[in-house]
């Protein structure tokens, strides 16, 4: 009887694929081991084994495997189900999912392998400069790798040459798979045994009394010997003795010490627990009982509460109740930036059962976690970390909690899948038959709506803890200030009065402005002409600290121009401003505070935001400004004071969420004022000041903004009624892009008659040379999401089937954002 393996692999292939295994291997294969196979001429990449069976494919011949990876499956029989539901909801491949589930350092690429034919001829005169060059090298060395080969050549396309040199039976290509992941080993350092007598000791420090230095070494050994019982690495005694490596190396070489290597986590706790208990208010105990009474009967709950009220403590008790049941919980953030906060949180009460995952740690980092989670046994732990934290192979998963569940952020754009961590946690959980919280102080609409038609269980905290009264929100008319010529650049004077007021009393304060750079437009006052980015349809960004125009889609940058670049006149100004500007502006008020900024350009390093947001909090730095990062659920104790300085921007958008999400922020960024005693003040700066959406956060008037958006969304017919499926088609031929639209936006109307819209041209509709053209479909309740998608997917295998389309890609969003 043969057998056969279907395969995973990290490619956007909608299929498996089928190889063929020895009777040995099929009892020892299991689902989620990983194994090298060759796939297509000749590559060779890292599947993942989805099913081990006895069917042959019909369509072709199975070829064998290459290698086994593993010993025990690196992926779990749930998450392997997980993937699929993701592939099949989101409309993607299980490939492209399985890119995203696993770090990169698990999916082995081959490298090929250039090498000279054992007995080949060489006939130097017959071989062409290039081709001599390469020959020339593998007679210096017994391999070269392809880049290795471009290099040598000094250009890119090196194949032609050495197909040239296989054809005359010179060289060989193989193929070698390297692993990437290499564990962290740390160099400790031990007394050699034949010293360790007392005898022994004294003789050795007597033979090493004119090696002053090595043997000033071995003191230090010896007094950090009888501190602790813990080993020594030789770092330490190192830094300790104050020599260099060499020192201890001569020392290893005498037979006084000895070398030996010990296997360490690159992320490790080393502080102390030093919260034991969780202590409620009356108002937080009310909460946590609903909670726990909605668990009872459903496996999710939405806790709606507002800022400060201490939604974390209820999450840290919920996590503590699910650990002493040796269950994982899995708590999910929007931002990288929070969980720098909340990390020292979770370790104050449960030490080194935290395990960080997110995409500024470094591959071995990730490699890492997710093997502590893999091999966690009968020792529980909390994962803390971004949207991706969701593939990670959890065995016995009790809890997810999504904070801030309402944030964007936990949709993934780009590359596929494009899930939503939020909806995707929910199904992860009901694999687990575990429960989920998501809290929020502005809860989403769809998550709001779920939980008033009892389809979630629901929890309110309506008080900040100690009491403290929620900020006072004041709306300052800057068109009106303008008028009256009381603005000194973007501030208004009330707002100037206020911050003086807060400093002079030690406070420190917010400023939040939804964009970066200095300035968004620059402007030729004699013919109007702004500067464009060549690549895409939008105007650069001036960045005042690099002096340099820059497009905030592509990274095309230019240097300040002096000059218009159309008319030449030399009487050019910037219009709008960005988190740049109003840090400079800052700096020429208030010359001796010290001005923070946190925005995508000051967070790029791998501890960008915990450096900001620590100088922060030790009270380094007065005043920060930043765009929307610092909305976050951020908590800072001695903020008083929060300005937005401009709301309008927020609301002029063309997106069916612009209100709530205008709604979110601004009641999310009043929210980091007065958390501590003192009622805090948020000053909210507006050309537009009696827009309903700007009362209702002046109000804190969360159910006023939900009825009146739900009723637009039920009247234009968008979620939560309908569901969305946005296809945005995109190639760099304008004219292709157009015809490709209106022929899927044909197939689609012919199915979907009115509930299409489209296609249109988006807000940008050039990036990168690239034109983008979008279609919407929105799918009533009634209607089968299953085979809507199965119909769309007919249509797409049609349009991929017109070779004239053949450059048009065509993505697929699922409950687009």
């Amino acid at each position: 009887m043969s057998h056969f393996v279907d395969i995973i692999l990290p490619l956007p292939l909608d299929n498996r694929f089928t190889y063929s295994i020895s009777k040995d291997e099929a009892n020892f294969l299991q689902a989620g081991m990983r194994v090298a196979v060759p796939f297509g001429k000749s590559k060779v990449y890292t599947g993942i084994i989805a099913e081990v069976h006895n069917r042959a494919p019909e369509v072709y011949e199975a070829k064998p495997i290459s290698q086994i990876l593993d010993e025990i499956p690196l992926v779990t029989a749930q998450q392997l189900k997980f993937w699929s539901w993701i592939a099949s909801y989101y409309m993607c491949t299980e490939g492209e999912v399985m890119r995203a589930a696993l770090p990169g350092a698990f999916i082995l690429e081959s490298e090929s392998i250039v090498q000279l034919q054992k007995e080949a001829e060489i006939i130097e005169s017959e071989l062409k400069d290039d081709e001599f060059l390469v020959v020339e090298a593998l007679q210096n060395q017994s391999s070269l790798k392809i880049k290795e080969v471009e290099a040598l050549l000094d250009r890119k396309s090196v194949l032609p040459v050495l197909n040239r040199l296989m054809a005359k039976d010179i060289v060989i290509l193989s193929q070698e798979i390297y692993e990437q992941y290499k564990p962290k080993r740390v160099k400790y350092i031990k007394l050699h045994e034949n010293h360790e007598s007392e005898d022994a000791m004294h003789q050795l420090l007597d033979e090493l009394s004119r090696a002053h230095k090595q043997r000033e070494v071995v003191l230090n050994y010896f007094s950090l010997k009888a501190k602790n019982t813990k080993p020594i690495s030789a770092k330490e005694l190192q830094k300790l003795a104050g020599v260099t490596s060499s020192t201890l190396k001569s020392l290893v070489k005498k037979n006084i010490f000895k070398e030996y290597y010990i296997t360490e986590d690159r992320v490790s706790f080393d502080g102390e627990i030093t919260r034991k208990h969780i202590e409620f208010n009356e108002y937080q105990l009310k909460a946590f009982g609903q909670i726990k009474a909605s668990f009872e009967e459903k496996t999710v709950c939405l806790l709606h509460g507002v800022t400060s009220s201490g939604k974390t403590e209820i999450y840290l008790k919920l996590i503590e109740e699910v650990l002493n049941e040796g269950k994982q919980a899995l708590y999910l953030l929007p931002e990288i930036a929070l969980t720098t906060q909340l990390i020292n949180r979770l370790q104050a009460y449960f030490g080194d059962k935290v395990l960080v995952f997110h995409s500024k740690y470094s591959m071995n980092e990730r490699v890492e976690v997710y093997q502590n989670v893999l091999n966690a046994g009968d020792d529980p732990k909390v994962v803390i970390g971004a949207r991706s934290a969701i593939f990670l192979p959890f065995q016995k998963l009790g809890l997810i909690i999504v904070d801030e569940e309402h944030e964007a952020t936990f949709k993934q754009y780009d590359p596929a899948p494009r899930y939503h961590a939020r909806d995707a946690a929910v199904v992860l959980a009901n694999f687990f038959e575990a429960k989920t919280l998501m809290g929020s102080a502005t809860p989403s609409l769809e998550s709001y709506f779920n939980a008033a038609h009892n389809k979630y269980g629901f929890a309110e905290l309506s008080r900040r803890f100690g009491n403290v009264l929620m900020p006072e929100i004041e709306i300052v008319d800057i068109k009106e200030k303008h008028r009256k010529k009381r603005m000194t650049g973007h501030f208004s004077d009330r707002l100037l009065k206020e911050i003086e007021e807060s400093l002079a009393e030690g406070e420190q304060i917010i400023l939040f402005q939804n964009r970066r750079g200095f300035s968004p437009i620059l402007e030729c006052n004699t013919c109007g002409h702004s500067p464009q980015c060549p690549n895409c349809d939008v105007s650069l960004t001036y960045h005042s600290h690099s002096n340099q125009l820059r497009c905030h889609y592509c990274g095309y940058h230019i240097a300040m121009q002096q000059r218009c670049m159309a008319c030449h006149s030399d009487d050019i100004s910037t219009k709008g401003f960005g988190t740049e500007q109003i840090e400079t502006e800052l700096k020429a008020l208030f010359p001796k505070h010290k001005i923070g900024r946190m925005d995508q350009d000051t967070t790029r390093g791998k501890h960008g935001y915990e450096k900001i947001i620590t100088a922060f909090e030790d009270l380094e730095i007065d005043i920060l400004v930043g765009t929307q990062m610092l909305t976050k659920g951020l908590d800072f104790r001695n903020v008083n004071l929060v300005g937005v300085m401009n709301a309008d921007n927020l609301l002029n958008f063309p997106d069916f969420r612009a209100h709530e999400r205008s709604f979110q922020l601004m009641l999310q960024v009043a929210g980091r004022a007065g958390r501590t005693k003192k009622r805090g003040k948020v000053l909210i700066q507006s050309y537009n000041p009696h827009h309903q959406i700007i009362q209702q956060v002046s109000t804190n008037d969360y159910a006023g903004m939900y009825k009146e958006q739900l009723q637009e969304r039920y009247n234009y017919k968008y979620p939560p009624y309908f569901r969305l499926v946005r296809l945005s088609l995109k190639s760099r031929d304008f004219s292709k892009t157009n015809e490709a639209a209106d022929w899927i936006a044909k197939a689609m109307q012919n199915v979907f008659k009115q509930h299409v819209l489209g296609p249109e041209f988006p807000p940008v509709a050039r990036i990168r040379n690239e034109y983008y053209k979008n279609i919407m479909l929105k799918i009533p309740q009634n209607q089968s999401l299953g085979k809507t998608k199965s119909v769309l997917k007919k249509i797409l295998i049609s349009f991929n089937a017109i070779s004239a389309y053949r450059s048009v890609r065509v993505i697929v969003n699922v409950d687009p954002v």
